[in-house]
């Protein structure tokens, strides 16, 4: 295969550490697996002293098989894997380590329910709490911190550090490891053991690393001492699509490479072979209102093709049709379905989608899990109370709602299979405030009895207070109460068209049994729609991708508040972007749940640079009519308006960010 002249620097590199910047579709995997074969070929290099990591271990197999396909088989011995299998390899020989030692994830998760239990501590999201804490355990780890400074963004220092301790004691005592410790480990026996860490020294004399920019501090100490004395590190990474912060991953480490070998050598593969110009300069006009990163130009091997289509659309259920109109367009064109991808920020957002995609039997497979509404704890705590209005009176239900909100009501007034209200006042007796909660409960289930099921929803969150116990709760789990009320949001309105209970719930058990079934089938149906998260998109490509919801809150999401977490948004929405061949559609909507959307910021930094917005074009304003560009005294662009004979300017800057314009033909 031909390669270029960047490519061809790299490949050609022998001694001596490389950093190497592979922007999106420049041909990295191409670049690793080419200098692997000319280190052997040219420079003569056993393939047994050579060692590519990766992040994952399909990405190993991968490079692995790119490799021996090039070769034709020959180069055998060198070493392909991820971070963890090389550094558990090394504990393998020093422990005598087995695979029997490695905590697995049903272990883990039973340790962190027992340890809750313990330390009684009551949730109601507990499987995105164990999640939580078992992230922010990894991050502890890896970042090698002192478990006395750090805050935790899930619940209280006490809370987690308890946690954290019961946790590392039970591994201990079980001679269990986690993923992490194989990282901590490691590094403690090459630090301490000056014997071992040469033996592995000398056999990986030549590292070369992919996705650098996603490496964590505890990796790179690691494969600092490994590199050692030579330093020939060949590594390979994009510092703008860096978009594991959450995990541990610190694209400062490639920023700073430079400083830490400074004898370095640089070259960027800038020419973009995946996308089209108009996809690439619309990606290049995001990704360069980025300050921390390395400027650099990258130019798009396909000249022209399509404009970017951005779209603003009044509500949710426009968008998703014009997605479900678009994808079926493309697919009379020629464009297989499996060619096309829906993108978006959280896993949580394509339920209404889900449910138009079926509706017009559109073939489409999850690349990631996306949860059942209907299975959260928020939706079984409300389709409980429900069932309790339509009569229900099993104590299991009852456990599940009785102190949501806060009733202090005991276990123990639930002695019975089916519960009475005479005997739940039976039990208080003559402890009238707690006859009075009784009674107010009783009230509340008899009142909701005949309601529909949009207007029972909107009961239990405002007349019995379900929302302040999501507000207490967030407090509680560091967490803003309208993540929650996001939920109930979505849930509420899946439940507006229905009139009676029964249609919703019959609602409620066609789409669990129409998921259930499209998971089934896209074993088999290959050519489907992927509904991909932006996080798992990177290192894919479709001809024709749709990012939905870009609004403000969304992407950027509502917890980015430092400007450290703002660019990783934005290299996550130019990761989305770039993920794009041929056709590239943004979608925003102005209105969700009753509220008031803006238009994601990243989208006014894409249309700032199209050529259409220079002096001289004419453009339409939501609220003042037809304007025009030019240029103000100060060579800022700005939109003339001539209102009721009164010439009014205003920002172009602004009123594009805030996506108050249009352009006219």
């Amino acid at each position: 295969m031909e390669v270029n002249q960047s490519q061809w620097t790299a490949i050609n590199h022998n001694k001596g550490p490389m950093l190497v910047f592979a922007g999106p579709g420049s041909g990295k995997t191409l670049v690793i697996t080419r200098r692997t074969e000319q280190l052997i070929n040219q420079y003569g290099i056993n393939p047994r002293n050579i060692l590519v990591i990766t992040f994952t271990k399909a990405a190993a197999g991968e490079m692995k098989e790119r490799f021996y396909r090039l070769t034709g088989g020959r180069g055998q011995g060198v070493n392909f894997g991820t971070f963890h299998a090389v550094f558990f390899n090394i504990l393998k020989y020093a422990y005598h380590f087995s695979a029997a030692n490695i905590i697995r994830e049903e272990q883990k998760n039973l340790i962190f329910r027992e340890i809750m239990e313990h330390l009684d501590v009551e949730i109601g999201d507990e499987k995105e709490f164990i999640s939580g804490i078992a992230s922010e355990i990894s991050l502890v780890k890896g970042e090698r911190m002192d478990l006395e400074h750090y805050y935790s963004i899930n619940c209280s220092e006490e809370i987690f550090k308890k946690i954290y301790q019961a946790y590392e004691s039970r591994l201990r005592s079980s001679n269990l490891i986690d993923f992490d410790d194989m990282l901590t480990l490691c590094y403690e026996l090459l630090v301490k053991r000056e014997d071992i860490l040469a033996v592995w020294q000398k056999k990986f004399q030549y590292i070369l690393i992919d996705e650098f920019q996603d490496i964590n501090k505890v990796q790179y100490d690691i494969i600092r001492l490994l590199a050692l004395p030579e330093n020939n590190l060949f590594i390979v990474g994009d510092d703008d699509q860096s978009i594991y912060r959450f995990r541990g991953a610190k694209p400062e480490i490639m920023l700073s490479f430079h400083k830490d070998y400074p004898e370095g050598k640089k070259v960027l593969l800038g020419v973009n072979y995946r996308s089209t110009e108009k996809i690439v300069e619309c990606a290049a006009s995001l990704v360069k209102n980025n300050t921390k990163r390395f400027p650099k130009e990258i130019h798009a091997r396909q000249r022209g093709g399509q404009d970017v289509v951005i779209k603003s659309f009044k509500e949710l259920k426009e968008q998703n049709s014009m997605v479900v109109a678009n994808i079926l367009q493309y697919c009379k064109a020629g464009i297989p379905f499996s060619d096309m991808a829906v993108l978006f920020r959280t896993n949580t957002q394509p339920r209404a989608l889900i449910d138009k995609l079926m509706e017009y039997n559109v073939p489409f497979h999850m690349k990631d899990m996306i949860p059942n509404l209907y299975d959260h704890w928020i939706a079984v705590n409300i389709i409980t109370y429900i069932k309790l209005a339509m009569g229900y009176r099993d104590r299991g239900l009852f456990l599940q709602i009785a102190n949501r909100p806060k009733r202090y009501l005991s276990r123990e007034c639930f002695a019975d299979s089916k519960v009475d209200f005479i005997k739940l006042r039976d039990f208080y007796g003559d402890k009238e405030w707690m006859l009075d909660r009784i009674d107010k409960l009783e009230y509340d289930l008899k009142l909701m009895k005949d309601m529909g099921p949009f207007a029972a929803i909107n009961y239990i969150r405002k007349g019995i207070g379900y929302e302040d116990y999501l507000t207490e709760y967030a407090a509680f789990r560091r967490i803003k109460a309208e993540e929650l009320f996001d939920t109930l949001n979505e849930l509420q309105d899946s439940a507006r068209e229905y009139k009676t209970y029964e249609e919703w719930f019959r609602h409620i058990s066609e789409y669990q049994e129409e998921l259930k079934r499209q998971a089934q089938n896209q074993k088999k149906e290959k050519n489907s729609v992927a509904l991909v998260t932006m996080h798992s998109s990177k290192g894919l490509e479709y001809s024709a991708v749709f990012i939905i919801d870009a609004n403000e809150g969304i992407t950027p999401h509502r917890k980015a508040m430092l400007e450290t977490d703002m660019e990783e948004e934005r290299r996550l929405f130019y990761v989305a972007v770039t993920r794009a061949k041929e056709y590239l559609h943004i979608y925003s909507v102005k209105e969700r749940y009753n509220k008031e959307l803006a238009c994601s910021r990243f989208v006014g930094e894409m249309l700032l640079d199209r050529d259409c917005l220079k002096a001289g074009t004419k453009i339409e304003h939501k609220t003042y009519g037809t304007g025009i560009i030019k240029s103000n005294h100060r060579g800022r662009l700005v939109i003339y308006f001539d209102e009721l004979k009164r010439e009014r300017a205003l920002d172009l800057e602004y009123c594009i960010q805030n996506m108050l314009l249009t352009v006219k033909a």
